[in-house]
């Protein structure tokens, strides 16, 4: 049996760093992830006056309040973090003064309406270069709202983070529930807040400064139990996160015939435990655009384990695939194609067939995308002359990544 222990998640922690900058009181940020991305949050929190300290695996943050942030002296740089970006803009929605938003590299091409155009809902004043970065946000006394249809759980936290400082209650309806880690931890702090799948309100009003010790990452597990399947290999995985909304790549996989087990040891604010892989003869299935949401970031993983099972499958609702780090839909099908397997985009949906196994028929190309070089990686266990171009892109959210993987598929 193989021992897997994922790092933190980024999700968490993320929501954790901007939702503790802004409780009353320190926090105690226990083993949260330092990647790029996060560590653009703490730049960027750092610009507006937030002290904190690294103790070991953990982070200490001193608190501002609500309206304690303090004026940056530059733009806020979120790096290539889409999720930071647009909850930074939900945050500084609700701020006294002026500011702006900007990124690097890739995040620069990703579209940034949707989050501006619902808060302004709530009656923010933000204004964008043609749909992207940067952003520029003026004071604005902000509203509460009702509002329907978010797609999105960065948009869902960028409203939740804006309705703190608004005068009156947000309510949200999801077209699809999507992961709720800023409800749970808004929960956690005492905000005042109801939720359920695909619905939330909240109340605006303080925070209140609460440790939390992030679990592990169940998208940076993804990829090690697709190459278990892969390679026939048993798995177990310990200290990861077991959000329901973040568990439809596993609930797939048990569609397609995957014997995974789940044991979970934690419930609030995250859910956490065990998974347990055994090898497995895998089936292919229909994924409907429902349960998309709760597997975003591991449909490359799922079509390469679809490649390798017995008939065809098919994955619908993959539009918002289209403006990840890549174009995850063009990038997905290049990274079968360097398998030999075959597969299609069409209306939306990614039809892939089922073959006996792989083979190279040239290098991988990751596209500078982090997601699509796991995919490579788990494919790579059941192939193994595939060349993998531009590896370290991983770095943007998983730094050791390829070391952990050598470490339990050799």
């Amino acid at each position: 049996m193989s021992l897997y222990t994922p790092p933190p998640d980024k999700s968490v922690t993320l929501r954790a760093l901007l939702l503790g900058a802004i409780a009353d009181g320190a926090s105690r940020v226990e083993n949260p992830l330092f990647c790029a991305d996060t560590e653009a949050a703490l730049g960027c929190l750092e610009a507006l006056g937030v002290r904190f300290c690294r103790d070991r695996n953990a982070l200490l943050m001193e608190g501002r309040g609500l309206h304690g942030l303090e004026r940056p002296a530059g733009p806020l740089d979120a790096g290539e973090s889409a999720a930071l970006a647009r909850m930074l803009a939900g945050l500084m929605a609700g701020q006294a003064f002026p500011s702006s938003i900007t990124g690097r590299g890739t995040l620069l091409k990703r579209p940034m309406a949707p989050a501006a155009e619902a808060l302004k809902k709530l009656g923010a004043r933000i204004t964008s270069a043609g749909g992207l970065l940067p952003l520029s946000v003026r004071p604005a006394r902000l509203g509460g709202a009702r509002i329907a249809g978010t797609t999105s759980a960065q948009v869902k936290s960028a409203l939740l983070l804006a309705g703190l400082y608004a005068r009156g209650p947000v309510e949200i309806k999801e077209k699809r529930p999507t992961r709720d880690h800023t409800e749970r931890l808004l929960a956690l702090m005492g905000a005042r807040l109801t939720s359920a799948p695909g619905k939330v309100r909240l109340e605006p009003g303080p925070l209140t400064a609460r440790p939390l010790a992030v679990p592990g990452d169940i998208s940076a597990a993804a990829p090690f139990i697709a190459a278990a399947l892969l390679s026939g290999v048993t798995l177990r995985v310990s200290g990861c996160g077991l959000n329901p909304l973040r568990l439809g790549f596993v609930d797939a996989l048990r569609r397609m015939g995957a014997r995974i087990e789940l044991r979970p040891a934690a419930a609030f604010p995250e859910p956490a435990g065990e998974i347990l892989v055994l090898p497995s003869r895998l089936r292919g299935v229909r994924v409907v655009p429902a349960e998309v949401p709760s597997m975003i970031d591991e449909v490359p993983l799922l079509a390469v384990l679809a490649a390798s099972a017995s008939g065809s499958t098919v994955i619908g609702g993959l539009q918002a695939l289209r403006t990840k780090e890549s174009d995850r839909v063009k990038s997905t099908l290049a990274l079968l194609g360097a398998l030999g397997a075959q597969a299609s985009f069409r209306n939306g949906a990614l039809r892939v067939a089922g073959a006996k196994g792989f083979s190279a028929r040239g290098p991988a190309e990751t596209f500078s995308d982090h997601r699509i070089a796991m995919a490579a990686a788990a494919a790579a266990a059941a192939c193994p002359g595939l060349e993998i171009k531009n590896p370290g892109c991983v770095d943007k959210s998983y730094p050791g990544f390829w070391e952990d993987f050598r470490k339990v598929f050799g």
